[in-house]
């Protein structure tokens, strides 16, 4: 029997806490095997994560997900919310009248919250008999894998190398330090205060953002909050600005000119694998070459689904163009773009306030869009299937256009930008933003480029809001798994070598080649289907897991929050039940495998 297991988690986010939550549900099993977990954290706050840390965040800042769907904790956040004193309330910004599971609250609540779960977690698997040790401020600089002793080394800032039999890396998000303070540049909107304007400062002058997404409007709400005051109104709010900032402006560069959807209510509040098909059912899918294509995955499980949303949502035409073999997925991301495209973003977003307030206050839900997030939720777990052609369809059409439905963005937000648009403090710029190779210290030169061709805007301060990116194998932040081949570039086969040849042009650093086979590099590191990363040698390792989105998403692109989070942890937790079960474990990926690892999550 296996026994006296260490297990070692670097970092202790979401991602970490949800891992925790699921080992104490199979506690009375994993006691029998495991002996300790030991947490790492670089900061000093565990238990949060960074986008609802207080170091690293703004209390008017929201988070884009009520109480009642996130997956479950211990206790729900609205619950944990009405047992909490006036005082905290009041520093979460919390009217205790209002608590409800169906509102949005500040990320810094959120954070709040998850940490007492984190720490109920962990007092519960003490009790039970695990050894737990915490390491605060501790980053740890690289991981060595030994095969021969069949453990894994941490090295860290300040301490002794820690020996560990199982090793779960989840770091979350990885920021490209990259700021040009002297310019007002800053590569990404965290931390808040470096952006931010010193206590009782503000800013007249123009500021820029790279993108139009909800970490984009994070850093319009915090810094109007700043330079005005909202008032309620019968509509929505009033922005009356603050004096001295007469020339403060605020401009989010995006390449459609479009704003995200808004918030709609949902008929079920998470999402699960296998929801419009069931494993045996898409594995059928995979043809000959050992490929699932999108093709075949929208016309075998999307069409049936999505004509089916559409009617219940009384949308006839769309429903009776899915029966259409001739309308492709390209033709109804055309067709579904230009529903939500306007002359004027800010009226468009106007117009479809009333049909998502009667969505969400009425709890009416919209089917289509609730569909389509299940659709690329199950096709996000069985993305190696893809060829590498799809993984580029997918990345050039599929996500930017999932990302601006998904991407709901709550309605008291909505109401502030249009009040900020109102006041003439916000606008969007059509077209693609990218840095001038030219700068000069005070200012930003940005390059515009859209239909009427290249200019150049300066910023006094610019913001890039453009999400995270994949962190490639020169910048994984653990050197010698990389010079031991313990990791390796995520690929994807080519189904023809077409594009092959146009790729090698455009992007060399795209393509790798393995035994004479040119393959397509997805982005980031590659695992399989339980999340162990795989080595030089194709091989799965047997003591390194590695659940941090910005490694994985060339393998798993689609993150889905904190439902991500928990459907991880779950995986994780049960490949290693398996694991102990049985006494071995195969170094071989296997999708049949691991998929029926799926089934039970």
């Amino acid at each position: 029997m296996i026994s006296g297991i260490k297990i070692a988690i670097i970092g202790s986010g979401p991602s970490a806490i949800y891992l925790l939550k699921h080992l104490l549900e199979h506690a009375g099993f994993l006691k029998l095997h495991l002996s300790s977990i030991a947490i790492y954290e670089r900061g000093d706050l565990l238990g949060m994560g960074m986008p609802y840390n207080p170091r690293t965040t703004d209390i008017y800042q929201m988070a884009n997900i009520p109480s009642e769907e996130m997956p479950p904790l211990l206790t729900s956040l609205a619950d944990w919310l009405q047992a909490q004193d006036a005082a905290v309330l009041e520093e979460l910004n919390v009217e205790r009248a209002e608590i409800s599971p169906s509102k949005i609250y500040s990320r810094i609540a959120l954070g709040r919250y998850l940490q007492s779960q984190y720490r109920t977690i962990l007092a519960h698997l003490t009790e039970i008999g695990f050894e737990i040790e915490e390491f605060a401020q501790c980053a740890v600089i690289d991981i060595q894998d030994d095969s021969a002793r069949n453990s894994t080394t941490l090295f860290t800032e300040g301490r002794d190398p820690q020996s560990y039999d199982k090793v779960i890396i989840a770091t979350g998000h990885q920021w490209p330090n990259a700021d040009r303070p002297q310019n007002g540049y800053f590569s990404s909107p965290w931390t808040s205060r470096r952006w931010l304007p010193d206590e009782g400062k503000v800013y007249n002058h123009v500021v820029g953002t790279l993108g139009a997404s909800l970490s984009a409007f994070d850093v319009v709400t915090s810094l109007a909050h700043r330079h005005g005051t909202f008032v309620r109104n019968a509509n929505g709010y009033d922005f009356h600005p603050h004096p001295g900032t007469e020339k403060f402006h605020i401009v989010m560069g995006a390449g459609h000119g479009r704003l995200p959807h808004l918030r709609y209510s949902i008929e079920e509040t998470t999402r699960k694998i296998y929801q419009h098909v069931s494993r045996e059912e898409l594995l059928a899918l995979v043809n000959d070459d050992g490929f699932l294509t999108i093709p075949t995955y929208y016309d075998a499980v999307c069409r049936p689904a999505l004509r089916k949303a559409f009617q219940r949502d009384g949308m006839e035409e769309i429903a009776r163009l899915l029966e259409d073999g001739t309308f492709t997925l390209e033709k109804f991301i055309e067709r579904m773009s230009e529903e939500h495209s306007y002359p004027d973003a800010f009226e468009g977003m106007r117009y479809e306030m009333a049909e998502a307030r009667e969505s969400v206050l009425g709890h009416r839900p919209i089917h289509w869009k609730e569909v389509i997030d299940d659709l690329i939720y199950t096709l996000n777990f069985h993305a190696e299937l893809l060829p590498a052609e799809d993984h580029l369809f997918l990345h050039a059409k599929v996500m930017p256009f999932l990302m601006n439905v998904i991407a709901a963005m709550p309605l008291h937000s909505a109401d502030k930008l249009l009040a900020l648009n109102d006041a003439g403090k916000l606008q969007i710029l059509p077209g693609k933003m990218s840095l001038a190779e030219t700068q000069r210290d005070g200012m930003t030169n940005i390059v515009v480029e859209d239909e009427s061709g290249k200019k150049e805007m300066q910023f006094p301060l610019f913001i890039d809001c453009s999400g995270q990116k994949p962190v490639e194998l020169d910048s994984y932040p653990f050197p010698s798994l990389v010079r031991d081949g313990s990791v390796r570039k995520a690929r994807a086969r080519f189904a023809s070598k077409e594009i092959l040849g146009t790729l090698a042009e455009r992007a060399a650093e795209s393509v790798v080649t393995e035994n004479g086979e040119p393959l397509y590099h997805t982005s980031g590191i590659d695992i399989d289907g339980t999340y162990r990363v795989i080595g030089t040698n194709s091989q799965a390792s047997t003591r390194i897991y590695d659940i941090a989105f910005p490694h994985t998403s060339g393998v798993r692109p689609y993150s889905y929050g904190l439902q991500s989070c928990s459907d991880t942890g779950e995986i994780v937790t049960r490949a290693l039940m398996e694991e102990f079960k049985t006494g071995e474990t195969s170094t071989t990926p296997d999708i049949e495998e691991n998929t029926r690892i799926y089934e039970k999550v």
